[in-house]
């Protein structure tokens, strides 16, 4: 298989994964659904990407990863903010979908570094969990 190919590849399957997830916020009306997930999960894996093969090893990617991590934090709390303000007026709103933007970018970074199976369990974990019925106390 060509380099490229391989590329292509891992950026796929960074969409197709984070799709699932997004696609299951999207059913239940969150802020973030199926495009939010997809452009993050394909972000973090071209990021990822970008830096094992795109700079001839002058870029850490570790330290990519780590700015991927701090950037979707943003968004997350962008979320939570947005939930905050439309649904409650005290208390918090959007973690959930925060947490699935979070996992997303996780799925995606895995994905676009050949972890192909580490990446598919983690959003079957991710789904699985998002389908669990709320718990109210």
């Amino acid at each position: 298989m060509s380099p490229q190919l391989g590329i292509i590849l891992r950026l796929l399957l960074a969409a197709g994964l984070s799709s699932a997830i997004g696609y299951q916020r999207e059913r239940k009306g969150k802020a973030a659904g199926l495009r939010t997930h997809i452009l993050i999960g394909s972000g973090a894996a071209l990021f990822t990407l970008v830096s094992i093969y795109g700079f001839n090893g002058a870029v850490d990617p570790s330290r990519v990863a780590a700015g991927v991590v701090a950037g979707v934090g943003f968004i997350g709390a962008g979320v939570i903010f947005r939930g905050m303000r439309e649904e409650h007026k005290e208390g918090v709103a959007g973690l959930t979908t925060a947490a699935s933007i979070w996992i997303t970018a996780a799925i995606g970074l895995a994905a676009g570094a050949g972890m192909y199976l580490i990446s598919a369990i983690a959003t079957l974990i991710a789904v699985g969990v998002l389908m669990l019925p709320k718990v109210r106390g």
